[in-house]
């Protein structure tokens, strides 16, 4: 039987003691050390390379600085990180959690029954992560020309209007600008398209790199060339344009800081 060693990151002695106590009732897990704060939880991981990490993101005591800002210190050391299980006592940050891509998010007292759905999905992938196909790939023929299927391609967005289909590559999408009951699309080329729905579908329908950051535009994370926290503006590739961000959306502009940070960087 695998066994999933773990560290617990939370600044309050009680909650240590009760998520230890849970996590004893399962064979699986095996209890390496605790910390109270971010720079001796993140020594502990340094020294001990656990399979799972239970992270405090709201702590009582702020001095610990204990929050999701600590997966992206992570990013620095680890070219893949140890799974992170959040446990809080709020629900509130559970979408900006998975933003940080965190294993599971848990509310306080940690739950038996929660824990193993965790158990579960960590064996769950253990097994997938071994699994390896040697099936061919499928295929259809239409008019005599072999058409590869499920094969993972780059996004295409149709802008259809009165029988004009007008395809985009959302690679070359920079960012989407509301008008209205309309949004805007700015291309690479500087080129921009109108499309008849509104902001938040768009919202809704794309994934990253496509992040929302003022209720006026959602912006392409690969076209950023500058960000001003100071100013609240996002500065576009080869392009005049400041994009401004607000409060609202503070938290995916850190996310994109964060992501930047997690790759091929050197901050100087």
């Amino acid at each position: 039987m695998k066994k999933y060693s773990y560290i617990i990151i939370d600044d309050d002695a009680e909650s240590v003691l009760k998520t230890k106590t849970t996590a004893a009732g399962f064979s699986e897990l095996s209890f390496t050390a605790s910390a109270s704060n971010f720079q001796d939880g993140l020594n502990l991981i340094l020294e001990h390379k656990p399979a799972l990490v239970f992270l405090e993101i709201e702590p009582k005591d702020l001095s610990s600085q204990l929050s999701l800002a600590f997966i992206s210190e992570l990013h620095r050391f680890f070219q893949e990180i140890p799974k992170i299980i959040v446990t809080t006592n709020q629900k509130d940050k559970a979408f900006e959690a998975i933003q940080y891509s965190v294993f599971d998010y848990h509310l306080k007292p940690l739950a038996h029954i929660d824990l193993l759905k965790t158990v579960l999905k960590l064996k769950k992938a253990n097994l997938e992560s071994k699994t390896v196909s040697f099936t061919e790939e499928p295929t259809s023929i239409v008019n005599n020309v072999t058409i590869p299927q499920n094969v993972e391609k780059p996004l295409t967005i149709c802008i259809k209007s009165y029988g004009d289909y007008r395809y985009l590559n959302a690679a070359d999408i920079c960012y989407f600008q509301a008008d209205n009951n309309s949004t805007d699309i700015y291309l690479n080329t500087g080129e921009m398209i109108t499309a008849f729905k509104t902001l938040k579908h768009f919202e809704s329908v794309l994934t990253y790199p496509f992040i929302r950051i003022h209720n006026s535009y959602v912006i392409n994370r690969n076209y950023i060339s500058r960000i001003h926290s100071g100013n609240s503006i996002c500065y576009i590739k080869n392009s005049s344009k400041k994009i401004p961000f607000s409060k609202t959306y503070k938290a995916n502009v850190d996310l994109i800081i964060a992501d930047f940070a997690a790759g091929n960087y050197l901050e100087i």
